[in-house]
């Protein structure tokens, strides 16, 4: 049986990537770096912050933490309201797995004041019983210890949760710490991605979750 649904935030609950890419582009144009492309900026979404940096331009570790405060300035400039929205059903389809019973969790990339700044933005601190971000783990996504740290938590084994994200990272992450995978093919990697990394199942729309959780409850 599913007792616990880990989801990945940007880009499976959440459409940041504008907000992102905008960000990023204007952090790689202040700093002198060459240009990305939106694709290429894209390609990165879901890794640590300066991660994303030594990633997309080879960078140092030091330029690539400059990359990253001049990227938290701009994202929090643009970051108005209304900037950032849930992707459709996001809300209707949490509200039917927490009534349902199962425990929800997030799990991202992102820096914990954004991520709870979103989190109560939203108002999804009503559904979800814990919050993971890049700041509370030493090993991140691909790696399994955010996953793992959630499970140790709450109590679940990896076999009761099902780990939904939109990109490669979230796929392995969650095959490596043992759970069942939904991908979700609206975000900011391929469906092909997604397949390759070896998502259990592929969704469409984030209120296809419930109907692919059936058969795994049986």
């Amino acid at each position: 049986m599913t007792r616990l649904i880990i989801l990945d935030f940007d880009g499976t609950l959440a459409d940041t990537q504008p907000i992102i890419i905008a960000s990023v582009q204007h952090a790689l144009r202040e700093l002198g770096l060459p240009e990305r492309t939106d694709a290429e900026c894209r390609s990165i979404i879901g890794l640590p912050l300066r991660e994303c940096f030594t990633t997309l331009c080879g960078v140092d570790e030091g330029l690539a933490e400059r990359c990253a405060d001049v990227y938290r300035r701009v994202f929090d400039e643009l970051n108005t309201d209304g900037t950032v929205r849930l992707f459709p059903h996001v809300l209707e389809t949490l509200t039917a797995l927490h009534d349902r019973g199962l425990q929800l969790a997030i799990c991202s990339s992102r820096g914990r004041p954004t991520l709870e700044g979103f989190v109560k933005t939203f108002h999804l601190e009503r559904y979800v019983s814990m919050v993971v971000s890049a700041n509370d783990v030493e090993h991140h996504k691909p790696h399994p210890e955010p996953v793992q740290k959630i499970l140790a938590a709450l109590g679940v084994v990896p076999g009761e949760a099902v780990v939904v994200g939109d990109a490669s990272y979230d796929i392995l992450m969650g095959r490596a710490a043992g759970c069942r995978t939904v991908g979700v093919t609206y975000g900011n990697q391929s469906a092909a991605a997604l397949r390759a990394a070896g998502a259990d199942h592929l969704i469409d729309d984030f209120a296809d979750l419930l109907t692919c959780l059936q058969p795994w409850d049986r």
